[in-house]
């Protein structure tokens, strides 16, 4: 079971590393025949978003059960548990944040968005 997750996880990292390969790929030919090179742009930006959103989703749902099970064991120390809780939530949610200003500024280049 672990080989299988491991090779999943891998030709995930693969196809989201080629994305923008191919887009750039494919905006160039665009450019050389003319057109617009578009739908694999969205298909990338899709895909930065989607593994982003997947990847903080899981940080910050560990993070909170982490916290929730910090704060059942010892709960006289809520409030330093909650602060780091909340400053780490924001870290992890930033990295969202970027994702979506990168998917966005594909998009942009490629006259989709705008």
């Amino acid at each position: 079971m672990k080989k299988i997750l491991s090779l999943a996880l891998l030709a995930c990292a693969v196809v989201c590393l080629l994305a923008p390969v191919m887009v750039f790929a494919e905006e160039a030919a665009a450019k050389a025949e003319g057109g617009s090179g578009s739908s694999m742009a969205a298909l990338a930006a899709g895909i930065a978003i989607g593994v982003a959103a997947f990847g903080t989703g899981i940080g910050q749902g560990m993070g909170l059960k982490g916290a929730t099970e910090g704060i059942a064991r010892n709960p006289g120390a809520s409030g330093k548990i909650t602060t780091t809780l909340i400053i780490g939530l924001a870290m992890i949610e930033s990295l969202a944040i970027y994702a979506l200003l990168v998917s966005l500024g594909i998009l942009i280049n490629q006259k989709m968005f705008f």
